[in-house]
């Protein structure tokens, strides 16, 4: 029998990706967006429906949700849209920080939780979210973005014991840079008292590992869906794991003495 998935964000980067490779697996893709109207490439695939959604729309997400499915079972929901605020707190709008958490953080609670009525009468579902390394340790010059990652792990794990009793899967993946065209839909907070520890940064991150690729990510995804498995979890890319684990190992005040240091030696 067909599966469905259901994506947020499908109109770039890991999304597109997502929903490219679960098509090409066969599974039916319901890939949403907040313009459709400009999308060309996944109207074109015959097992995508392509639907519009901004998470930020609490009646649209109702809505979209009713539409998604009225076309048919749907066993995994992919909650994947967002952006990077990024820069010094100092300089960010009461406007902006507002977005960062309505887009990142309460546009996959709300999405998750439009659809939890239907995954609990089925007894089965799953809901897979695309968190960040960012989550699961902090970064210079991006307080709220990872605040809006730090906020989803929390709520995932709480939100685990409750699913479980109905059957119901939530996942999260973790990764670390990707070449992605987030850098696109970014926004950045700039104030010339902090243009150093944003040029180190900037120095620093383009001297790491070379960043994950959108479709490397989709194979974690579609890996994570079908591995049978309850892990909450899904660090992925090389830069992430590599820190990830020296975070672990050295604890949270060796790893912040060695972000400093590497920041004061570029």
């Amino acid at each position: 029998m067909t599966k469905t998935i259901f994506i947020t964000g499908a109109s770039t980067g890991i999304g597109r990706a997502t929903a490219k490779l679960f098509a090409a697996k066969g599974w039916k893709v319901i890939a949403t967006m907040r313009k459709p109207e400009n999308e060309k490439e996944l109207h074109a695939l015959d097992n995508v429906t392509v639907l519009p959604l901004d998470v930020t729309n609490p009646a649209q997400i109702r809505e979209t949700t009713q539409q998604a499915l009225a076309l048919g079972d749907i066993d995994v929901v992919f909650n994947n849209a967002g952006y990077g605020l990024f820069g010094a707190l100092e300089a960010m709008t009461d406007e902006q920080l507002v977005q960062q958490m309505d887009t990142n953080f309460f546009g996959v609670v709300r999405v998750t939780q439009a659809f939890i009525p239907y995954f609990r009468e089925r007894k089965a579902g799953l809901f897979i979210t695309t968190g960040s390394s960012a989550g699961l340790m902090a970064f210079p010059v991006s307080s709220m973005y990872d605040a809006s990652k730090f906020a989803l792990e929390g709520w995932a794990e709480s939100l685990s014991y409750e699913l479980n009793e109905f059957g119901i899967g939530i996942k999260t993946i973790e990764p670390g840079l990707v070449a992605t065209e987030i850098g696109a839909k970014s926004v950045f907070a700039a104030h010339p008292a902090y243009e150093a520890i944003i040029g180190k940064f900037t120095t620093m991150l383009a001297t790491g590992n070379a960043p994950t690729t959108s479709e490397q990510i989709a194979e974690v995804v579609y890996g994570a869906t079908t591995d049978g498995t309850d892990t909450l979890r899904y660090v992925c890319g090389d830069d992430a794991k590599e820190w990830y684990a020296k975070r672990l190992a050295e604890g949270d005040e060796a790893f912040r003495d060695a972000i400093k240091q590497m920041l004061a030696a570029i």
